[in-house]
């Protein structure tokens, strides 16, 4: 049983604590960063006047501490003495009254993003000691910390209805939702991370820049008009999900209300029983790989012959309203053609035309709410695209295929995070206009498969192909290549499409090089044969994308007689016995 102690602490300790990356975020019932600048101000303006602050409620697990309440006034405190924000009169935190923090600040470790006079040291103590009222739950069970998270937020009502519903909540329903919903945002992640690696995983709105890696402009939901940016901050993208989970999973369209997807979260609901059923007979990766592939057919659709907003492709009257309803009809509507009539696209032209103003086609009345007024307008949707579609017996292999679009994306975001597990090339050629060896390139590879493979065990990871780490070479790719590079967070997708036409060879050609590369490799085995079974390509707008997966390995990986392991985005090879068997213990 879970016992409770008080424990004020001073920033300067709850400081240190997140840089020795003791202060971790659970996914499963925390929300993201979703604070104004105006919010955070208040709060520094609190503590530079000795007010009373709410208290942090923390759960000790493991030698580490999850944030269960206050994980916005800490990330406000923190990043503050981090200089990423200033105070209402414009003032920034004094770095080098803190040494702790500058030590960290001269390592890279993060980047002052604000200007302003500095505050004095007197200023700067004061929020240094001020006590947190922190209180800490030792040897509390996982239900018993969703319990706790669940009470605090029904008391002060301050989560939006979706984030009430998936907060604490644990069942293959919430965590497909979350799931679906973290990849198409972009935020994807372990499910419990350090606080300082929040900001990279957290959404930038567009009048309220924090500084975040992911710009909500950038995310498909806001990019094609469906929601708004805001909307994203009370968690409709999930709550659009969850709705067309439970239409396609349970087989059975539902209402569009408020009391529908409520019942779909209590475990005494009746709906609760009947989805959870319906999903674990249907499968969660075979939903999960038919909404990905429904989702990248309607976003080809928009880019057949250039590039359109979704809102503006299918309303004949500019709006800047958001459709997420009208969304569900399209999606359902592809579901029902590709996945159940086995049918794929066979005319992007026809498509484009079938969807040009279709809302137009639709009846309104409360968003399509009812389950028969949803079944029309899906009719009507699929009455007027299905002659863009042709049979085809083998669409299962496009739909189940390993990659798509919003998992490479998902893949390039999460590369920002989690760098050990991921590495990123543009190719295997230079970026230059006279190079045309692949070999040096080339041999890097199994030296990358190796070093993922020894990140420890239960933990994989990803090569992708085709992405530039650096603005700078993408734009040297598009000048020699004349390419359009692809944007997805702060990397940029070139392809490979352009190296394989520089070579004189097929994509076939050119993916059958990495293959042949890999094979004749000294990867150890099981590593050698795992990796060339899960080698996939992926046409990514007509660009081209290779994905070479690395499974989590039981015991540590060599290349011939070297040991090659990951320091952050590097690559080093083991030079002696006591770096080796430091890797060794990673798999004990």
């Amino acid at each position: 049983m879970a016992t409770l102690s008080s424990e004020p602490t001073s920033v300067q300790s709850i400081y240190t604590w997140y840089r020795e990356g003791r202060l971790y975020v659970n996914r499963r019932y925390q929300r993201k960063l979703v604070w104004t600048l105006e919010e955070k101000q208040k709060l520094i303006d609190s503590i530079l006047r000795d007010y009373p602050i709410p208290a942090i409620l923390l759960a000790e697990k493991e030698g580490h501490y999850e944030i269960i309440d206050g994980l916005q006034r800490l990330h406000a405190i923190l990043s503050f003495i981090e200089v990423s924000y200033c105070t209402t009169n414009d003032k920034i935190f004094n770095l080098d009254f803190f040494p702790t923090a500058k030590s960290h600040y001269e390592s890279g470790d993060f980047a002052t993003n604000a200007e302003g006079e500095l505050l004095d040291n007197k200023q700067c103590s004061a929020i240094l000691d001020y006590t947190l009222a922190a209180s800490i739950m030792r040897n509390a069970a996982d239900e018993e910390v969703n319990d706790v998270f669940d009470r605090i937020n029904t008391y002060g009502h301050r989560l939006s209805d979706q984030e009430r519903r998936q907060s604490g909540i644990q069942s293959k329903f919430s965590d497909l939702v979350r799931d679906l919903a973290c990849s198409y945002r972009g935020d994807v992640s372990r499910l419990t991370l350090p606080l300082y690696e929040m900001p990279a995983i957290s959404i930038d709105l567009p009048m309220t820049r924090h500084g975040y890696d992911i710009k909500s402009s950038e995310v498909f939901w806001v990019a094609h008009g469906i929601l708004r940016a805001t909307d994203l901050r009370d968690s409709l993208d999930e709550q659009c999900i969850a709705d067309i989970v439970a239409c396609i999973a349970g087989q059975k369209l539902i209402s569009r209300s408020k009391a529908a997807l409520d019942a779909l979260y209590e475990p005494s609901s009746p709906e609760y029983s009947r989805i959870h059923a319906a999903l674990e007979t249907y499968g969660v990766e075979k939903l999960t790989d038919e909404l990905n592939y429904c989702i990248e057919q309607i976003l080809t659709a928009c880019e057949q012959p250039q590039q359109t907003k979704l809102r503006s492709l299918i309303f004949s009257t500019p709006t800047t309203n958001a459709f997420p309803s009208v969304f569900a009809v399209l999606l359902i509507a592809f579901h029902e053609i590709i996945v159940s009539e086995k049918k794929i696209v066979s005319d992007w032209a026809c498509l484009r035309q079938a969807l040009d103003n279709i809302y137009d086609r639709m009846r309104p009345g409360q968003g399509g709410s009812t389950p028969d007024l949803r079944r029309q307008n899906i009719d009507v949707v699929k009455g007027l695209i299905s002659r863009s579609f042709t049979s085809d017996p083998k669409i299962s292999e496009k739909v189940y295929a390993d990659h798509k679009v919003t998992d490479i994306d998902a893949d390039i975001r999460r590369s920002e995070v989690e760098t050990s597990s991921y590495e990123l090339k543009q190719g295997i050629l230079p970026i230059s206009e006279d190079s045309r060896d692949p070999g040096p390139m080339l041999q890097k590879i199994p030296t990358h498969i190796c070093a993922i493979a020894n990140n420890g065990k239960g933990i994989g990871g990803k090569i992708i192909l085709g992405v530039c780490d650096k603005e700078r070479d993408a734009q040297r790719a598009e000048k020699i290549y004349g390419i359009t590079s692809r944007q997805v967070g702060q990397k940029h997708v070139v392809g490979i499409i352009r190296e394989a036409i520089a070579m004189g060879i097929s994509t076939e050609q050119y993916f059958q090089e990495i293959r042949e590369c890999i094979s004749k490799s000294e990867l150890s085995e099981p590593l050698k044969s795992s990796v060339l079974s899960s080698i996939d390509y992926n046409t990514y707008y007509g660009l081209g994308i290779i994905v070479i997966s690395i499974r989590p390995q039981n015991e540590m990986s060599y290349l011939g007689e070297d040991i090659f392991y990951r320091h952050g985005d590097e690559t080093r090879k083991a030079k002696n016995f006591k770096e080796a068997g430091n890797i060794a213990k990673r798999f004990h």
